[in-house]
């Protein structure tokens, strides 16, 4: 008896150490299929070899499921390839007429090209009290004190189509849903300081301090339960002035609630003058070319003062993965469409995206997008195509710059993705038996979100 108990210790971890890297991934997803929390739900897992580009491991790889945004992985590899790590968007700032004694006989024009960095805190050189002091700077330096004009902040170079398709209208009065503008400002978003009541139900305060004087808040949030968490929602329309808040908020909470601005160019329009009567340089109003409509005219003949340049491609694409900004990714498939057709539509920026991958064999069905940041439950995106993708990425150029941008989770370096009912996850593993690149998504689950995760930490740890 004692021979046989000390073969059976020897050959149970033999028998495990002896299963190739398939047959543990295998192992992995059956127990993960099983789970209670997917019997309703659709998932799929694709494992690809990032040298070889052959198959590891694939379940439901052709399925077509919501991406959530692990889909910003082919947006920014898309536009590394296509616009280069060094592309920089550029914003101009112009006069129209003529400077008579210190005093401009004519407008000052600022006009935007897509720049999505344009105002936003995360760099020194993008922020909003920069931005607006290159403004001054350019303006004194033509000997320029008074504007007998306006200030017209010029977002017609693209079209009025700020929203892709799909987006659902309880996302897009949120920061996060933020709508695209040849114009930017401040990422597009603003942020209301909310006070809960002592009182479950009853309404919270809404400080309007800081907010744009255009703007309109109807406020209908109520005070919510302990440990009930930020159920506050925006509702808005693009290009309005009217913002519904409706929801629930903690009654224990402190912070600030972020929501996007309907027409980010008036917002900066109405900032550069509001600091340019700060600074002594006076100015008769204020407008954007979209309100102007046929009465704005672009004019050949305006004299450049200044051109304000974004960081470059590389770093925006590392700021899109790495804190998931859905704004980013639309500017960027807005831009593709503006660099090859000279006009931003994002249908044409989403058909080149799917016309690249399709040079490199993936089908174009199973790359089924309506926006480039997957906040639309509408995407339908196979893991195999995804983990091409990332394949592809791999051996290209761009790949340090690329693989730098995506975040780490269970010391895994992949980018998730969430939204209502979606999980997902994109990227590389290191692996004795060869590295690997992964997608994999989970639709429809049921249960909570933090258990599905740990469930799926669970399944991709067979990667390592």
């Amino acid at each position: 008896m004692k021979t046989i108990s000390v073969w059976i210790v020897f050959f149970i971890p033999f028998n495990v150490f002896s299963q190739t890297l398939a047959q543990k991934i295998k192992s992995k997803y059956q127990t993960f299929a099983s789970l209670s929390n997917l019997k309703n739900a659709s998932y799929s897992l694709s494992v690809l070899n990032t040298q070889t580009g052959k198959i590891v491991f694939a379940a439901n790889q052709n399925m077509g499921l919501a991406p959530a945004s692990t889909l910003k992985t082919v947006t920014s590899a898309t536009a590394l390839q296509l616009l280069g790590s060094n592309f920089t968007f550029k914003t101009q700032v112009a006069y129209t007429g003529e400077i008579v004694n210190h005093t401009l006989n004519g407008n000052l024009i600022i006009t935007g090209n897509g720049d999505p960095t344009l105002g936003s805190n995360r760099w020194d050189k993008t922020n909003k009290p920069t931005i607006l002091k290159t403004i001054l700077n350019a303006i004194v330096t033509a000997g320029i004190k008074n504007i007998n004009g306006k200030i017209i902040a010029n977002d017609m170079v693209w079209d009025t189509q700020s929203l892709p398709d799909g987006w659902l209208w309880q996302d897009i009065g949120n920061y996060y849903g933020a709508q695209t503008s040849a114009l930017c400002w401040g990422e597009n978003m603003f942020e209301l300081n909310v006070l809960p009541s002592k009182l479950i139900k009853s309404p919270v305060t809404i400080n309007n301090n800081a907010t744009y004087p255009f703007l309109k808040i109807e406020n209908e949030v109520v005070t919510g339960q302990a440990q009930s968490g930020d159920n506050m929602f925006g509702y808005s329309a693009p290009y309005s002035n009217t913002i519904y808040l409706r929801g629930t908020y903690d009654i224990n909470l402190k912070k600030d609630i972020g929501l996007s601005l309907p027409d980010p160019a008036y917002a900066l329009a109405y900032d550069v003058h509001t600091y340019l009567s700060q600074n002594d340089i006076t100015v008769s109003n204020f407008t954007t070319s979209r309100l102007l409509g046929l009465g704005f005219q672009n004019p050949a003949k305006a004299v450049n003062i200044a051109t304000i340049t974004s960081p470059p491609l590389s770093q925006i694409v590392y700021q899109l993965n790495q804190n998931s900004i859905n704004l980013y990714a639309e500017q960027i498939i807005r831009t593709l469409a503006l660099q090859k057709n000279k006009k931003a539509l994002m249908p044409d920026g989403l058909n080149i995206v799917k016309s690249y991958w399709q040079t490199l064999k993936i089908e174009p069905e199973a790359l089924h997008i309506y926006d480039g940041s997957g906040l639309s439950p509408a995407n339908r995106v196979s893991t195999l195509a995804m983990a091409m993708v990332l394949r592809q990425a791999h051996n290209s150029a761009w790949f340090t710059e690329f693989y730098k941008s995506l975040p780490t989770h269970n010391n895994m370096v992949m980018k998730s993705g969430l939204i209502a009912d979606v999980l997902a996850y994109a990227g590389y593993q290191k692996n004795p038996e060869g590295d690997l690149c992964f997608s994999v998504m989970v639709n429809n689950f049921s249960g909570s979100e933090s258990v599905m995760r740990q469930q799926l930490y669970v399944l991709l740890n067979a990667l390592k």
